[in-house]
């Protein structure tokens, strides 16, 4: 079954730069990880929504996940609340919901080609 882990970061005034160009240079190849998105949420505000494969998977890679994080962690503002720099969350796909659907293409109306004659 699907697991996401979803993770909300602040970020200090004047590292937003390093913090998104950390993650865009990445290539996770983590097994089970079938991608995921970092979403600005307001000023300085992110969060990174990751798709697994299995829970189990996510579970396994959360010590890479550290790893990961640790290579940003001087990036990130304290959250409060006893949180530390990071608000993570996670849990099994319980429904998917249905995107719009799709626009049917028109079928094009070129002109038949010719023969050629020999």
């Amino acid at each position: 079954m699907k697991a996401f882990n979803i993770v909300r970061f602040r970020v200090k005034p004047g590292h937003e730069e390093h913090f998104i160009a950390a993650h865009r240079s990445r290539n996770l190849g983590w097994s089970g990880f079938r991608g995921g998105v970092l979403v600005k949420t307001g000023a300085r505000s992110y969060c990174i929504v990751g798709e697994w494969t299995t829970f189990q998977k996510m579970v396994e890679a959360r010590p890479k996940m550290t790893e990961m994080l640790n290579t940003v962690r001087n990036d990130l503002e304290d959250l409060g609340s006893g949180l530390g720099v990071t608000d993570p969350v996670s849990g099994h796909m319980v429904v998917k919901l249905p995107g719009a659907p799709k626009r049917r293409q028109k079928k094009s109306r070129a002109k038949p080609r010719r023969r050629s004659r020999k």
